[in-house]
Order: C-alpha cells, then sequence, then structure tokens
C-alpha cells in the first residue's frame, strides 16, 4: 500500500504518488479520499485511513497526454492477465501476446491490434485473423486512455483503482 491513485476533480486518473504525498495533500485540504484501506495512520491527535484513491478539489488542466508505449507487460495489466479469446487466467508466464491481425499479413504491434492469449488459443488462431480461425475476442483491443495502469502495484490497489481506469 505504497502507491494512492490522483483523481482530477472530474474523476480522472492523473498520477501516483506516494502514500505520504497523498497525506499532506489530504491535510492541504487539496484533496478528499474517495476510497481508503482497513489500515488506519495515527498520530497524537489525528487518525487517517490509508487512502487508495484520492480526488483533487479543484481541476487541473492537462495539456496534452502521454503516450504509454505498448509492451507485453503493459498488454497484459490492460487485459488483466486473461487470454482475450478463452478466457482462462493461466498465469503470467503462460500467457503469449498475440496479433489480432498477424504480422505477415501487414499487422502492426499497436494497442488496437495485439491481445493478450494462452498459448493454446495462440496456436489454434495461427497465422490467421479470429474471423478465419473461427475464434471470437472477449474485449476488443483499445489503447488505454491512463498511463497510471502501468503503476498497479498490490491486489487491494488494483481492485480499487479498477472502476476509475477502465
Amino acid at each position: 500500500m505504497s502507491s494512492v491513485l490522483v483523481l482530477n476533480a472530474s474523476y480522472e486518473p492523473l498520477s501516483v504518488v506516494s502514500v505520504q504525498r497523498a497525506i499532506v495533500l489530504l491535510l492541504k485540504e487539496k484533496a478528499e479520499v474517495v476510497e481508503a484501506a482497513q489500515a488506519v495512520l495515527r498520530s497524537e491527535r489525528l487518525s487517517l485511513p490509508v487512502p487508495l484513491v484520492i480526488r483533487l478539489v479543484y481541476y487541473v488542466r492537462i495539456p496534452h497526454r502521454i503516450s504509454l508505449p505498448v509492451s507485453r507487460r503493459g498488454i497484459l495489466v490492460r487485459d488483466r492477465y486473461t487470454c482475450q479469446y478463452c478466457g482462462k487466467q493461466p498465469g503470467k508466464q503462460a500467457l503469449t501476446i498475440d496479433h489480432v491481425l498477424p504480422r505477415s499479413r501487414g499487422g502492426k504491434t499497436t494497442w488496437e491490434n495485439v491481445v493478450a492469449a494462452c498459448k493454446h488459443c495462440n496456436g489454434k488462431k495461427g497465422n490467421r485473423t479470429p474471423e478465419e480461425a473461427g475464434m471470437k475476442l472477449l474485449t476488443k483491443p483499445a489503447k488505454p486512455r491512463y498511463f497510471a495502469m502501468a503503476f498497479m502495484t498490490s491486489m487491494e490497489a488494483r481492485n480499487a483503482w479498477e472502476k476509475y481506469m477502465w
């Protein structure tokens, strides 16, 4: 529990900060707690729940978005470590990255063309499109909207952040 998701006043994810920085924002009344862990931070005169998600009180305008490069880790996190063809979760080591439109047919390695797939489904699909192989994608691959997804750490934080990330 060392990371806290920071939301803009519009509930749009902005960044990930340490618990210490989140507490400072809360004490200065620049943010409010949206989600908190069961644990509590105590001082002589104050007791605060450990924040998992905070929201800024005032809207912060962001001039441009940081683009997250396509990576195996990013694809697996986006697809929640789930095969996008059969829905199984065999574990990180048993998942492969599959190009929906195969590279040999002009498919690029982009967020919109790669998905997590188990070895069995990837082999079954082979050098074909999902339609040609008679397979259906569970979700259409898309570029993640927020770079903060790359910083997901603990399971508790992942569960608390999920509704703000997707």
